[in-house]
Order: structure tokens, then C-alpha cells, then sequence
């Protein structure tokens, strides 16, 4: 359940995208009546109903009388997930769904316009292609996938067909990420050379979390490196990284775990410059990020999905001037008429991405994360764990969409 903090950031962030107005979060449901075939509800359909699922659900419930939606069915292999998410569906939408045991189960059925899905990683982009098969629009969670052959194929599916598919990287729907995007994109910055972020948290996970495990995901990579990654692509426009290196192990937690505990991915971009990616399970002390330019630094202050942006002037150096950090002008990103500093944190409850895809579902035109914006930040998850697992070096070659260990650009000068 979440802390009377947290419901305090959640409304502060909900309140503050009303304040962005629609260049953020999209239109109103007010327009609505002005689209043909908006007052039709939208039937939903939800895969996979552990911890994010019920979430998502939440997230839906909170949006169903401005969107007309409604969760009709829902799916998932184990018996009690699927059984607990009949109960609470019932209670958040006063209708009880039907429930499925296999993904093929519902995606078969005709009246469900549009598919949830909340898996372990290693299912998500076979489920996204299965779905988009099936005629099923879909928001799918992030990473879009964690084996490039099936990314490939999903995005594919997806590209070939006109389905609206939202990959679950809500920062994208966010007003504040919006304020920095447009930040960064304005030049205010000057030629960007170094990205470095660093995200902590203290605590072990319980025995039968998937991201413990190799076989299921990549771990930090794919938890939340994947959401750094598509903030600093959707920031520079770049699509993906051309190289990867990767370090880390299990220093924190010995209790079985595979995946590393304590991670650090180190990727350069074809724009020229480096995003170096830190994140410890065994230390709580506060995260950060820096976009550093050669005119100024965008400093994120905070860990994943902090709203507090604040640009520092690149001035002088401390080799000449020990104080020159006070004398470097600086601002707080803010949205209009706005004079309160943000929250360094919020949860993950906002509903701007969920209300986004629903806007996207009637209007037919593409969210805020594309199929191809969750193909570019699940390639460099994929090259960071390769880069982990094997010690070596990792490159992308793009011309042909394959993750090789020796430098293609030095292999076709030869």
C-alpha cells in the first residue's frame, strides 16, 4: 500500500501534468465526443497479474469513467494471481472479469479490444507478438524484451500492422522529463559529452522474484536501466548505443541470486558522448543524474522518476577558482505559473501514460513510447547484460540490427 508520502507525490505529479495542459498528457476526455466512436467502451484484457499488474489495474480502475474502459478479462498461469485479480477487478470496476489460465485463452476472444501485459521480461515480446497477431492493441511493460531475435520479431509484428502499442515507460507521459527533454533538445546545454546516473536502494528481494534469475532477465539491466536508457534516447534523439561494457556482481546479498546485486554499464553513443549507468542494492544513498554539456549541467536530482530538474552554467573551473560553484547561475525546471520546488521521488502510480495509450486507442495515432522507442532501450539493456555476462566489449551494428563483440565499423574499414 502506498505511503501518505507517496499518495502526496502521486497527487503532486497528477495535479502538476494538469498544469502542462495537453502538449504533455494528450486531450481531454472532453474532446472525446468530437472523435467518432468514442463514447464505445473499450473492453480490456490483462496478461500477467503479479505486483505491476495489479498496479496497472489500479491505474486503469483510476481512469475508467473519463476513458470508458472497462477490465473484462484477465489471465495468468497461477491459479492464486489469477483468482485474487477476479476479486479485486470486481471491486475496482463493480464487474467481475472473466478469467483465463492461458494467454492463447484470451487472446482468442473477439471483445476484447485491447491487452495489459505485466509478465516476467523474458515473456514480454513473444506475448507482444502473440497479442498484435490477435488483432489486440497493447501496453505492454518495459523492457519490450530481453532476447533480441524476439524484440526483432515483436517489433516487427507490431510495424506491419496499424495496432497502437504503449511500452510501460511512463516518464515519457510525465510533465517534468518533458520540461527536461525540451531543455536538453533547446541547445541550452551545449554539445552533450557525458550522461552519468546513479540510482541506489537498500534492500534484498524476495526468493522468488524472477529478475534474480539469468534465465528471466538481465536484473538491473532490465528493472531500471531500461527506464535510464529511454529517458537519455528520448532526451538526444538517439536510438541506440554503439558500444557496451558492463561490470558488477553479488556483493550485497548472497542469498542464491544469480543476477548482479551491484551493476555498472558504461555505453558510447554515435552522437560522442558516454552514458555511464550505476545502481547498488546495498546502499540507499541518493541518486543523481547529469546531463553535462559545455555550457551548462541538467541535474536530475533524485532516483528513477524524480521530478527535480535543475540547470547549472558551466563556469570557470575549480583548478583556477575553489568557489566557483557559487558564483554558476542555476534554475530549477518548473512548469507555468509554478513556484514550489518538486519532489525528488514519486511512486509508480501516475496515470499519464496509462490515460495517453487510451486517447491512442480511439485516436489511432502513436503514444508517447512507440514499439520502436521499446526496441531501442531493450537493445541496450541486452547489450549491457551481454557486455556483463561475457566480460568482453560489446558493439551494435545497426545496419544490421546485430549485437557483435568486435568493432563493425573497424571490420568493414578493412
Amino acid at each position: 500500500m502506498a505511503t501518505k508520502e507517496q499518495m502526496d507525490r502521486r497527487t503532486f505529479l497528477n495535479k502538476s501534468a494538469a498544469l502542462a495542459g495537453g502538449a504533455v498528457l494528450g486531450s481531454s476526455a472532453a474532446s472525446y465526443e468530437r472523435i467518432p466512436g468514442s463514447n464505445d467502451r473499450i473492453s480490456l484484457g490483462h496478461i500477467g497479474i503479479g505486483s505491476r499488474g495489479k498496479e496497472l489495474d489500479e491505474i486503469a480502475a483510476m481512469l475508467q469513467k473519463d476513458h470508458n474502459v472497462e477490465m473484462t478479462g484477465v489471465c495468468d498461469l497461477w491459479t492464486v494471481n489469477r483468482e485474487a485479480a477476479r476479486v479485486e477487478n470486481a471491486k475496482l470496476f463493480g464487474r467481475a472479469p472473466r478469467t483465463f489460465a492461458t494467454p492463447e485463452e484470451i487472446l482468442a476472444e473477439k471483445d476484447i479490444d485491447a491487452i495489459l501485459i505485466a509478465t516476467p521480461e523474458h515473456s514480454h515480446s513473444p506475448l507482444l507478438k502473440l497479442a498484435v497477431e490477435a488483432g489486440k492493441d497493447v501496453y505492454i511493460e518495459k523492457p519490450m524484451g530481453n532476447v533480441l531475435a524476439e524484440v526483432k520479431a515483436a517489433r516487427n509484428a507490431v510495424l506491419s500492422r496499424k495496432h497502437i502499442v504503449q511500452v510501460g515507460t511512463q516518464h515519457r507521459s510525465e510533465p517534468y522529463p518533458k520540461l527536461a527533454h525540451d531543455c536538453i533538445q533547446s541547445g541550452e546545454l551545449g554539445d552533450v559529452t557525458k550522461i552519468e546516473i546513479v540510482w541506489n536502494y537498500h534492500g534484498p528481494r524476495l526468493y522468488f522474484e524472477f529478475r534474480l534469475y539469468k534465465e528471466f532477465s538481465g536484473g538491473i539491466a532490465d528493472q531500471w536501466m531500461s527506464h535510464a536508457i529511454d529517458l537519455v534516447h528520448w532526451f538526444t534523439k538517439e536510438s541506440a548505443p554503439r558500444s557496451a561494457v558492463a561490470s558488477g556482481g553479488v556483493f550485497a546479498w548472497h542469498d542464491g541470486r544469480e543476477n548482479a546485486d551491484t551493476f555498472q554499464a558504461l555505453f558510447e553513443y554515435p552522437g560522442g558522448f558516454l552514458v555511464s549507468y550505476a545502481t547498488s542494492f546495498g546502499n540507499d544513498s541518493p541518486g543523481s543524474t547529469r546531463y553535462m554539456g559545455k555550457k551548462a549541467t541538467l541535474v536530475n536530482i533524485g532516483d528513477e522518476g524524480s521530478p527535480r530538474y535543475q540547470v547549472v552554467e558551466e563556469k570557470g573551473n575549480h583548478e583556477d577558482d575553489s568557489t566557483i560553484d557559487k558564483q554558476r547561475k542555476s534554475r530549477f525546471l518548473l512548469l507555468p505559473n509554478e513556484k514550489a520546488i518538486p519532489p525528488m521521488a514519486i511512486d509508480d502510480m501516475t496515470t499519464g501514460h496509462m490515460a495517453n495509450w487510451f486517447e491512442c486507442l480511439r485516436t489511432r495515432q502513436q503514444p508517447h513510447s512507440t514499439v520502436e522507442a521499446g526496441f531501442s532501450q531493450s537493445v541496450a539493456s541486452i547489450m549491457a547484460t551481454e557486455a556483463y555476462w561475457s566480460g568482453k566489449k560489446v558493439y551494435w551494428d545497426a545496419a544490421k540490427e546485430e549485437m557483435v563483440h568486435d568493432n563493425p565499423t573497424t571490420q568493414r574499414a578493412q
